[in-house]
């Protein structure tokens, strides 16, 4: 039998690929409806975006073509400011809290 991806399935009796990622079965929500409508964080972001925006041409001007990309220093920004907000100490810190925390994930982009 050939699942979804294209795989012959014959591992399992409901015919499921062990293979393929199931996101859909244990979460049909995205990461945007997980954060409530009245967290203080969209009002921030609400702020910030805005300003970001007016930003973008200047950091796009400092940046060379040439060589690997860089992080969006929007990003950045953005994770230095819930390093502020949320007084996390290290950036060592700072950098493991998007893979335990949605509301980072959400907010950093």
């Amino acid at each position: 039998m050939r699942a979804v991806c294209g795989r012959d399935s014959k591992a399992s009796v409901r015919n499921a690929c062990f293979g393929c990622p199931q996101t859909a079965l244990f979460s049909h929500l995205s990461v945007e409806d997980r954060i409530p409508a009245d967290h203080p964080l969209r009002t921030i972001q609400g702020l910030v975006n805005p300003i970001l925006a007016a930003l973008s041409p200047r950091f796009q001007a400092m940046y060379s073509r040439m060589g690997r990309p860089s992080i969006p220093p929007e990003r950045l920004l953005r994770a230095l400011l819930l390093q502020i907000l949320f007084t996390i100490r290290s950036e060592r810190h700072l950098m493991e809290q998007p893979n335990h925390n949605l509301l980072f994930r959400w907010f950093a982009g």
